[in-house]
């Protein structure tokens, strides 16, 4: 049996992991034991995959980013390079806290910009869009745009990663996919 995926020679990739067809892994990048990397990822080079992860479709990790025990990343989400998951709340060397690791959880089609740092036990949800350098210390909404440090949100992103400018009612179209949104009570929806 060949496998369905692309692993350069310098990857190592450790027992017990499920890798998705036509998902490609690249230079001196470490897939831990029992992770979860679905089809069509692309695992650029440098990047360690702690165990337990898991990464849905054509999920894109770009070079030098670790993605650490507690993480999961639903499809199409895009982490740009030298971006930066937590995992502990209040890490020291000398004190194991294992048993006290946070959960992240990245939604569909979400960004998280180049080195950026997603502080743990907080969510971004569905195609929301962390600019490069932005720290996120608190949960994200679906749709939102984040930046700085601390991260702030500054508007609304479409799926297609344009900021959307509502109008008197609440729409908003995408000037790329013509998708219509709607804000309101501080929520977006797509509407078409």
């Amino acid at each position: 049996m060949t496998k369905e995926f692309f692993a350069h020679p310098t990857a190592v990739i450790d027992e017990g992991c499920t890798i998705g067809s036509d998902t490609k892994i690249w230079h001196f990048s470490h897939i831990m034991r029992d992770c979860t990397i679905g089809r069509a990822c692309n695992i650029g080079q440098n990047v360690v995959v702690s165990p337990g992860v898991m990464l849905g479709n054509n999920v894109k990790v770009q070079n030098n980013v670790s993605i650490y025990t507690g993480v999961t990343c639903d499809d199409d989400v895009f982490l740009g390079p030298s971006m930066v998951f937590t995992n502990v709340i209040n890490p020291r060397s000398a004190v194991n806290r294992r048993s006290e690791y946070a959960s992240t959880h990245v939604g569909k089609g979400a960004t998280i910009g180049a080195n950026a740092t997603i502080v743990c036990g907080h969510d971004i949800g569905a195609y929301a869009f962390i600019g490069a350098g932005a720290v996120i210390t608190k949960n994200v909404p679906p749709y939102s745009l984040w930046v700085g440090n601390p991260a702030r949100q500054t508007g609304w992103m479409s799926e297609y990663g344009h900021k959307l400018i509502f109008d008197a009612h609440g729409l908003a179209t995408c000037p790329e996919s013509q998708q219509q949104y709607r804000l309101s009570a501080g929520e977006v929806t797509r509407i078409s």
